[in-house]
C-alpha cells in the first residue's frame, strides 16, 4: 500500500505571532515551528497502515526549503520518504495546484498513491480548501472530518469513519482516495532518538513546479487587540460587604 501525507509548516503552538512592517506577512525571525495535531495524526495513520499492510509512506509539504525540519519529523515518526514542493504562496488554491502538480509527476513515475492523507484544516488559516481542491483536481473521492480508516480485506476499499451528532457515520470509497483526517484519529508517537537519527541523514527530494498564482490577494495583516485584564480589589474583611453588593446588583444576580 502506497500511502502519501500532505503536512504543513505551521507556528508552535502559543507563539506570539508579529507581523513584518509592512503588514503583509508574518515576522518568522523568532518563530518555532511543527506540524498541526491533525497532520501528526494523519502521519501517524499511514505509519500504521504500512506496518499493517506492506507499502510505503512518503511525506510531502509545500513551503520555503525551512520546511525541511517537518518532512524530516514526519520521518522520524516512520514515513520512508519526505519530499519538498518550493513554494511560499499563503492562497490554498495555489498550494492546491502545486500540491496536484508535485503529485501527479510522483505518481507518473511510480504510479498512484491508494491513500492521500491531509489534515481535516491547517493549524494557522484554517482554510478548509487544499484536501479538497487536490482531491477535485485529481478526481478522487474524498471524505473530511475522518476519524477511523480500515483498510478493506480485499484492498479496494477503504472504510472512512466521523463523528455526527447521531453517532457515527461511515464511508465506503474506493481507492485511490483521499482523506482529511481529524486530531483524535490516533495517538500519534513521540519519534526515538533511532528515529531521529535516521531521518536527519535521510535524502529529501525537492521539487519545483510551475503554478499559477491563486486567487487571493493579501491586503494587509493586523494583529487583533491585545484583551486586557484588570483586577480590583472590593475592600477587605466587612468593608467590603457593599461593594460586593453593589457589583452583584450592577450584574444583575440580585
Amino acid at each position: 500500500m502506497k500511502v502519501l501525507v500532505c503536512i504543513k509548516r505551521v507556528p508552535a503552538p502559543g507563539a506570539k505571532i508579529q507581523i513584518t512592517e509592512d503588514g503583509l506577512d508574518i515576522d518568522t525571525r523568532h518563530l518555532g515551528f511543527t506540524i498541526g495535531p491533525h497532520e501528526e495524526c494523519a502521519v501517524e495513520e499511514a505509519v500504521r497502515l504500512v506496518a499493517e499492510h506492506g507499502g510505503h509512506a512518503t511525506v510531502l509539504t509545500a513551503g520555503p526549503p525551512e520546511a525541511e525540519e517537518q518532512l524530516r519529523y514526519g520521518m522520524s515518526m516512520g514515513a520512508n520518504a519526505g519530499v519538498l514542493t518550493e513554494h511560499t504562496a499563503h492562497d490554498p488554491q495555489a498550494t492546491a495546484t502545486a500540491l496536484t502538480e508535485t503529485i501527479r509527476t510522483l505518481e507518473s513515475e511510480d504510479g498512484n498513491f491508494d491513500l492521500i492523507l491531509f489534515g481535516n484544516e491547517s493549524a494557522d488559516a484554517g482554510n478548509y480548501q487544499v484536501g479538497i481542491r487536490v482531491a477535485c483536481a485529481l478526481e478522487r473521492p474524498i471524505v473530511g472530518g475522518i476519524k477511523g480508516i480500515e483498510l478493506a480485506s480485499e484492498g479496494a476499499h477503504v472504510a472512512l469513519q466521523r463523528e455526527s451528532a447521531d453517532g457515527i457515520e461511515v464511508y465506503q470509497a474506493p481507492l485511490p482516495a483521499i482523506a482529511a483526517v481529524k486530531e483524535g484519529l490516533n495517538l500519534p508517537r513521540y519519534p526515538s532518538i533511532q528515529g531521529r537519527l535516521r531521518a536527519k541523514k535521510a535524502p529529501l527530494r525537492t521539487m519545483q513546479p510551475e503554478t499559477a498564482p491563486g486567487g487571493l490577494r493579501t491586503v494587509q495583516l493586523r494583529q487583533p487587540p491585545e484583551k486586557q485584564h484588570e483586577t480590583v480589589v472590593l475592600g477587605y474583611g466587612a468593608d467590603a460587604a457593599d461593594s460586593v453588593v453593589d457589583l452583584l446588583t450592577e450584574k444583575g444576580m440580585v
